[in-house]
């Protein structure tokens, strides 16, 4: 399996990841200074929502990547491609 080469699709991944964290972080203070647990509760399932969002993103930019070479060097089947990938990752983000 190859990894991201696209630098735009990586640093948005990478992007999104700096964000969960700092959510994170923020969870741990909430902890510390004994927030009530349906605040902490509400902060997680942000932080999830973040997380699994951020892997969908992945998924479709591996897709695309992958597909794109396969197809080599055709404008229409690329744009083709990415406007479905594009309704992938829409119906992905709407599962949960």
């Amino acid at each position: 399996m190859s990894n991201l080469i696209d630098d735009k699709s990586r640093n948005d991944i990478m992007n999104r990841l700096k964000r969960a964290e700092g959510q994170l972080r923020g969870i741990q203070r909430m902890i510390e200074e004994g927030q009530p647990c349906i605040d902490v509760a509400s902060q997680m399932a942000a932080v999830r929502k973040a997380l699994d969002s951020t892997y969908v993103r992945m998924t479709v930019c591996y897709m695309e990547q992958e597909l794109g070479t396969k197809m080599g060097d055709n404008p229409k089947g690329r744009k083709q491609l990415t406007e479905v990938l594009d309704e992938v990752q829409t119906m992905l983000g709407k599962v949960r």
